[in-house]
């Protein structure tokens, strides 16, 4: 495109209130309206001016759109999005449109306690000027139109009028809502289509078709019940025929059954009385038997009361002769003791007096045996000669073993050093063991939660493991099985920190790796699978902007990226995207000091210990927007496991085992040297206990003689007094025996008291047990006739109480007898029914078989009643009507029917020619960009309108198929491209006066930015469309841009003028002038 003429262009801005920071939207260039200008061609219903005051970002802000592409461009945080909010709730949106506040009073300028919105609409025959003023404290909005008060119904039927559609994703999509476009389904699409390019009546035929289709259902289904019900009530009344005939047979048995069931109660009655006489008879002859058992009984029972006023004295004397009788043995039991112990500390002083004998008797073996031994000593003595000196040779055997023990010691002290050494080494491998037996329960974890909560990313790490070989690079699992924390305390501020889409995500530092991996697992198994590619230069060492010393007065102690590692290309990653190097962790003394942290200039996104801080530094103003939230418990990554220090432990394994190997053959070779030196050593030993032997066996010989001597003259002098020691042992005995005859004295006495008390004993036994036999041979006897008595008494009560019962079931049985006959209590039964009771049975039985008899005769005519007859004319007259009600539902149905085909016709064609036309400028859109797009109608069955839906699908990779557009499948660029070259596919075909895009563009690479705005450019600028509102942080560089474009700079900062005092021309002279001068 040549070089473009810029228009003159309105900038208009009403006066700001003065406030420290003056914020203004104005456009670039500028002329002198509001209003469009000559030869503009605006759509009615096209935005022609927007009026804020104290809304949002702004105090006082007048904007003048042009009628085709409108580009609104500034920073973040100046204010762009602060416009779509204003048409949105100046149009009578709701807030959860913009997906930010959902109270209108959040959207008042802070400390302000109300705000202004008025936009001018371009209408023919007189523009339509709404505004709005919103309160805070009750989050109430007024409302007035052209200068009118009203409500927002009014609003809102006007804003409809003009075909504006602020809840239409096609039409009005804010920044916060741009993801949901890609979440809409394909009947979602189709609506919002038809409502914003579709012709009016386009929407309105759909949803006339649906109700058509819903109501032919329904009748459908009338239809059916109604000719279901006719046939019933035709075979119903078919059977009534021969019911007429059979009800009269009928009812004569059910006059018997009635005849019968009258005389019954009479019969029962009868019964019962004859019952009830017996019963009476019975009782009296009950009641003289027991008055007579009574009577000869009572002799025996005064009998058993005297024997037991005997019994009661005679079995307390034997209880008391029982406890003297334990008393006495108890007695004997303590001297018998005595006597024992006596006995036993005799045999004591007996056996000490045995052994000193027995120590006597050795004491002289042994001084005799000590006699013999030095005779025989010195006998030895004189028989050995003179023998030469062998001093020499034992000093050379000494010499000779202690060189061997030196080497031994040596050789010891070796072997000790390997034996610690293969402990310690042992140990070390047991450690190195469990620590990799931890790690890998610990991976297994962490696999066995990325199963639960992703499942395909488990599958595709599966699939990774086995085809590893096939990558060029480094390719990483997920970011969440490599990352490992070196706190678990601290892993709750890196998983708020790193998405979970990216901490599932596998990392490849190729992107041609990336490319094959996603084709193998999303193109071919269909897995939903995230992945990226690590930046070419490595930024993982990139140091922070400010050392963290600088920042411990505040309360922060390290930096994200100090608390985990990673592998090389996983932390370049997480430093280039999230910057991790520069966002710094802080405790409690952080919190309490927030105010003056959020002052600090360098920082951006930090971290206290339960929350997190973003804060947004305007680059004009250079004040603070600060937004915190919580930071929630980790679960992921409080289980880590560093995959370095697992190879690292797996090679100290290896140098362990190889080091054993090498101990062992130390140990060998040792073992070895030492069993030779033994054999040395004891044949070094014998030699010397030869020599030994030979050299000292006389000076023995001398010391032993001494030895014995000395001890058979102390053995001599220390003699024991055997006679001495018999006279004290007989004292002894005499003071015990003087004992014993004492306590037998007492023991007999005990014995005697005993036996007599047991004597007295048995003979007051001997009474009990006579008058005992005596009392149970009358309780026997007595016990027959009280069984007698008790049989004879129950037999009167239940006789009595028999009798009540009856005398109450004949009272009952006359009542229920006169009533059934209808009959007043003193009433006899009258002539007629005894002459009909006269020709029935007379018994019960008699009646219950002529009774069942009738019933069953009875029975067999089921189905039966008086009403029979008035209900077989009944059902004549109905059958009748519904034959008229079904004739006339089914001509309603072929009505609609004929209507659905109409309907169908005046919308479905012209549905699909409209999509056809979509699909042509979205395909070509696409073709532009060197990727593939088509645009179709979808629908499973073509009789169900509410089953249909538009469907998106697109191709962004060679040797891809092509894939519906979903909130999952693509990409977040691919999303936004997809979604605003649909959003231009619309654009020509467009009834809508305008269509509103904001920050779209966020998410694609330069190339397909740079597309996407030449597309838009050249759609959005013919004379045939309508307005176009494209917001945008920011632009590349070397943009085609077209005459028919308004380019509105947003911007803010302590130094801007106040709109009233803006030149547009100054500033657009200065501009050239500078540009000359260049």
């Amino acid at each position: 495109m040549s070089e473009p003429r810029k228009r003159p262009r309105v900038s208009h801005d009403s006066t700001a209130t003065q406030n420290s920071s003056q914020r203004g939207a104005n456009m670039l260039p500028g002329s002198q309206r509001p209003g469009a200008e000559a030869g503009e061609h605006f759509v009615e219903g096209s935005i022609l001016r927007i009026t804020m005051k104290n809304f949002l970002t702004y105090d006082f802000s007048v904007v003048y759109p042009g009628p085709n592409l409108n580009m609104i461009v500034g920073a973040n945080g100046t204010g762009k999005s602060s416009i779509v909010c204003a048409i949105c709730l100046g149009l009578a949106g709701k807030t959860a449109i913009l997906g930010r506040g959902d109270k209108v009073g959040l959207y008042v300028k802070r400390g302000r306690t109300k705000g202004f919105i008025e936009i001018e609409l371009y209408k023919t025959g007189g523009n339509v000027v709404i505004n709005r003023e919103i309160h805070v404290e009750n989050n109430q909005s007024l409302w007035m139109m052209n200068g009118r008060h009203c409500n927002q119904k009014a609003v809102e039927e006007e804003v409809k009028t003009l075909c504006i559609q602020v809840s239409n994703l096609c039409q009005f999509l804010p920044q916060e809502k741009v993801g949901e476009f890609a979440k809409m389904s394909k009947i979602e699409l189709l609506e919002a289509t038809e409502k914003s390019v579709g012709p009016p009546e386009m929407y309105e035929y759909h949803c006339e078709l649906k109700n058509f289709r819903k109501k032919e259902r329904e009748l459908e289904n009338v239809v059916k019940e109604k000719a279901s019900f006719l046939e019933k009530a035709k075979q119903r009344n078919e059977r009534n025929k021969h019911d007429v005939n059979r009800y009269y047979e009928k009812k004569r048995h059910l006059d018997v059954i009635e005849l019968l069931g009258k005389k019954k109660p009479w019969v029962e009655y009868e019964t019962t009385r004859k019952e009830l006489e017996g019963v009476k008879k019975e009782r009296d002859e009950a009641k003289r038997q027991l008055s007579a058992l009574k009577q000869a009984q009572a002799p025996m029972l005064n009998k058993i009361q005297l024997i037991e006023n005997q019994l009661k004295p005679t079995e307390a004397q034997i209880k008391a002769k029982t406890t003297a009788i334990k008393e006495a043995s108890l007695m004997c039991k303590q001297k018998h003791d005595q006597l024992d112990r006596k006995h036993k500390e005799i045999d004591d002083i007996k056996q000490r007096l045995r052994l000193k004998q027995m120590e006597k008797e050795d004491h002289q073996k042994r001084i005799n045996n000590t006699r013999r031994t030095i005779e025989d000593l010195k006998e030895e003595l004189s028989k050995i000669g003179d023998q030469p000196d062998v001093t020499p040779r034992i000093n050379a055997v000494n010499v000779e073993l202690r060189r061997i023990q030196e080497e031994r010691a040596k050789i010891e002290g070796e072997k000790a050093d390997l034996r610690r050494e293969k402990d310690n080494l042992c140990a070390e491998s047991r450690m190195l063991v469990k620590k990799l037996s931890d790690m890998n329960n610990m991976m297994n974890a962490k696999e066995d939660k990325l199963r639960g909560r992703h499942r395909d990313t488990h599958t595709a790490l599966q699939w990774l493991r086995q085809n590893k070989h096939i990558f060029e690079g480094n390719v990483h699992e997920p970011m969440m099985l490599v990352i490992n924390v070196k706190d678990p305390r601290y892993a709750k501020y890196v998983e708020n920190h790193i998405s979970f889409h990216d901490l599932r995500a596998f990392v490849f530092q190729k992107k041609e790796d990336m490319e094959k991996f996603m084709v193998e697992v999303r193109d071919k198994k269909n897995l939903r699978v995230n992945s990226i590619s690590a930046p070419e230069d490595s930024v993982s060492g990139r140091s922070p902007s400010q050392n963290i010393e600088s920042l411990r007065r505040f309360g922060f102690f390290t930096y994200l990226r100090e608390m985990f590692d990673a592998p090389e290309e996983v932390m370049s990653y997480l430093c280039h995207q999230y910057r991790v190097h520069d966002v710094p962790v802080g405790n409690d003394k952080t919190k309490s000091l927030i105010k003056t942290v959020i002052e600090e200039p360098y920082l951006k996104v930090f971290y206290t210990t339960e929350e997190r801080y973003t804060l947004k530094r305007s680059f004009y103003s250079n004040k603070i927007s600060t937004s915190n939230s919580a930071v929630h418990n980790s679960q992921y990554l409080t289980i880590t496991v560093d995959a370095v220090e697992k190879q690292k432990l797996e090679q100290q394994m290896k140098d362990c085992e190889s080091k054993l190997r090498d101990i062992d053959e130390r140990m060998k070779a040792l073992q070895n040297q030492a069993s030779t030196l033994d054999r040395r050593e004891n044949e070094l030993l014998a030699d010397k206990k030869k020599l030994s032997e030979l050299k000292g066996k006389k000076r023995q010989l001398e010391q032993k003689i001494s030895t014995k001597e000395d001890s058979l003259k102390h053995m001599e002098q220390s003699g024991i007094d055997l006679r001495k020691i018999e006279e004290q042992t007989k004292v002894k005995i005499a003071a015990i025996n003087s004992d014993k005859v004492s306590i037998v004295a007492a023991f007999m006495a005990q014995m005697k008291l005993r036996a007599k008390l047991t004597m007295e004993k048995v003979y007051l036994a001997l009474q009990t047990v006579g008058l005992t036999a005596e009392k149970t041979k009358l309780e026997n006897d007595c016990r027959e006739g009280s069984s007698e008595l008790k049989t004879t008494d129950q037999k009167c009560s239940r006789l009595e109480h028999r009798k009540i019962q009856l005398t109450e079931q004949c009272k009952g049985l006359l009542k229920t007898a006169k009533s059934i006959c209808r009959m007043q209590s003193d009433e006899t039964l009258p002539e007629d029914l005894r002459n009909a009771f006269s020709n029935l049975p007379d018994t019960l039985d008699e009646l219950d078989a002529m009774l069942n008899e009738e019933r069953a005769r009875a029975e067999c005519f089921t189905g039966l009643s008086e009403s029979v007859v008035d209900e077989y004319n009944r059902r004549e007259q109905e059958i009748k009507n519904l034959e008229k009600e079904l004739e006339d539902k089914n001509k309603a149905l072929t009505d609609y029917r004929q209507n659905i085909s109409e309907a169908k016709e005046r919308w479905l064609n012209p549905l699909k020619e409209l999509v056809e036309q979509i699909n042509a400028k979205f395909s070509y859109f696409f073709h532009s960009m060197q990727c593939a797009g088509e645009v179709d109608l979808h629908s499973e069955n073509e009789e169900e309108y509410d089953k249909y839906g538009i469907r998106i699908q697109v191709k962004f990779h060679q040797g891809t198929q092509l894939h519906e557009l979903t909130a999952v499948h693509q990409s977040g660029g691919e999303r936004s491209v997809s979604t605003i070259l649909y959003l231009m596919a619309l654009q020509e075909l467009n009834r809508c006066p305008f269509r509103v895009v904001d920050e779209i563009n966020q998410g694609m690479d330069p190339i397909n930015e740079r597309t996407v705005f030449d597309i838009v450019v050249r759609t959005a600028c013919k004379e045939t469309t309508s307005q176009y509102f494209f917001i945008t942080p920011k632009l590349l560089q070397n943009l085609q841009y077209a005459d028919e474009m308004t380019v509105i700079c947003v911007h803010n900062g302590p130094h801007m003028l106040p709109p009233s005092k803006w030149d547009e021309k100054a500033f657009v002279r200065r501009c050239i002038q500078r540009k000359a001068r260049a």
